[in-house]
């Protein structure tokens, strides 16, 4: 028996089965999962927006908001691309023009070595090194005081993520930073500014390293339109595919869609509020993070997703031509980095990058074929596009950091899966 879709409406009640199984347990309070293929749209709501409080009777939605952490980082890359579409960026043109604090960049000798031990870089930045990751910059790893690069880079992360105190909820996302005063660089200006004070880690196009290229195409973007990224976003993103709850923070009227976002404590202590709905998220950034500062619905982001499996498409109206899709959900890092890049060792063995997104190279488990893409948040937010199998998965909870390994997350995919009858 057959959903309709090419799925099993018998094997379709395993999804809530297992949703509303690890809700039951506590692990958070409510869930929303998203299965689409062919067409037909599957949404399964479990749980409350929290464990406590008022919100703690208001149920999960397909319209409830979430926090989206690095699923920012695919709607960046789609909307620099409508820049190079109309003409307005290259892909690769040096970057220098609207950043010139990057121009002229050095490159350490030794990664872990002193920064005063550089060379020249061989070559400028350019927008495909930021799409990407390959720009010779951004998450570095080592101990504090062992690696002069992590010192270094570490303090730009308040700019971002400013360190504040928050005292509207105990171990809170602080409060966003306040307007600089009239006359001071904005955020980004200068967190952009200590960056090209710095030496790169890697020579521009060596290696993927994580997040800080997506933060640059923001900036980026807000220079090359002279407008703000969140504005140039909504109007060439958000508008034309009816994403109307996906920006940078969250209105006041909007505040009881918002479910609480939690952190793990240490062992056998009880789990801790990471974000209320009045937090972070409750009024705009001084930084828009491209790495990991938009909120969305379940229902915005299918409208993304779904467009890109169509092609570029939405409501037969495009958004984005099927080339600059293909480019997008193609993997661009060489057997080489392959090999060297990444966080642990042979993290890219099943999957590599392509712009602000993985791309699967191997199927190892009952989910994601080979050439499906997407990527997950922080807090537990997961989506992914299987092209070989026309379908859409997206999953949605709030307790950070997300182990992409845990079984709420591997049983959603397995029961996503396994109900394909086609």
């Amino acid at each position: 028996m057959t959903g309709g879709g090419g799925f099993s409406s018998r094997r379709l009640t395993r999804v809530r089965d297992l949703l509303e199984r690890h809700v039951d347990s506590g692990y958070v309070p409510g869930v929303v999962g998203v299965i689409a293929r062919h067409g037909e749209v599957h949404i399964t709501a479990v749980g409350t927006l929290a464990f406590d409080g008022p919100d703690a009777s208001t149920p999960m939605a397909a319209d409830t908001i979430w926090r989206t952490g690095s699923m920012t980082k695919p709607l960046v890359a789609a909307c620099a691309m409508t820049l190079v579409e109309d003409g307005t960026l290259r892909l690769d043109d040096p970057v220098d023009a609207l950043l010139p604090e990057l121009a002229d960049m050095t490159v350490l000798t030794d990664p872990s070595g002193p920064l005063e031990n550089t060379v020249p870089a061989k070559r400028p930045i350019t927008l495909r090194d930021l799409l990407t990751y390959r720009l010779g910059t951004g998450m570095v790893f080592g101990d504090p005081g062992t690696v002069p690069i992590v010192d270094a880079l570490a303090p730009l992360g308040a700019l971002v993520y400013p360190e504040e105190p928050s005292d509207a909820v105990p171990g809170a996302r602080p409060a966003a930073m306040p307007a600089p005063p009239p006359g001071a660089e904005s955020a980004p200006d200068e967190w952009l500014r200590r960056l090209g004070a710095l030496p790169l880690v890697h020579q521009p196009g060596e290696l993927w390293m994580y997040e800080t290229a997506a933060h640059l195409t923001v900036i980026l973007v807000a220079r090359a339109t002279g407008m703000p990224f969140s504005d140039a976003l909504r109007e060439r993103i958000c508008a034309p595919l009816g994403m109307a709850d996906t920006g940078f923070s969250v209105e006041a009227s909007d505040l009881n869609r918002v479910a609480t976002a939690y952190r793990h404590g240490e062992p056998g202590t009880p789990i801790l509020i990471d974000d209320a709905p009045d937090g972070y998220w409750s009024r705009p950034p001084a930084f828009e993070s491209g790495g990991g500062g938009i909120v969305t619905t379940a229902s915005d982001y299918l409208a993304f997703a779904s467009t890109l499996l169509a092609g570029g498409t939405h409501d037969g109206e495009r958004v984005l031509s099927r080339p600059a899709v293909s480019l997008m959900t193609t993997d661009h890092l060489t057997p080489e980095q392959h090999l060297v890049s990444g966080f642990p060792a042979g993290y890219f063995a099943e999957f590599g990058w392509g712009f602000g997104m993985s791309v699967r190279t191997q199927r190892t488990q009952l989910g994601p074929s080979v050439g499906s893409y997407g990527w997950p948040g922080y807090y537990g937010t997961t989506w992914y596009n299987d092209p070989a199998e026309d379908m859409t998965m997206i999953f949605m909870h709030q307790r950070g950091p997300a182990d992409q390994t845990a079984p709420i997350r591997q049983d959603f995919t397995t029961a996503a899966y396994q109900a394909i009858d086609d």
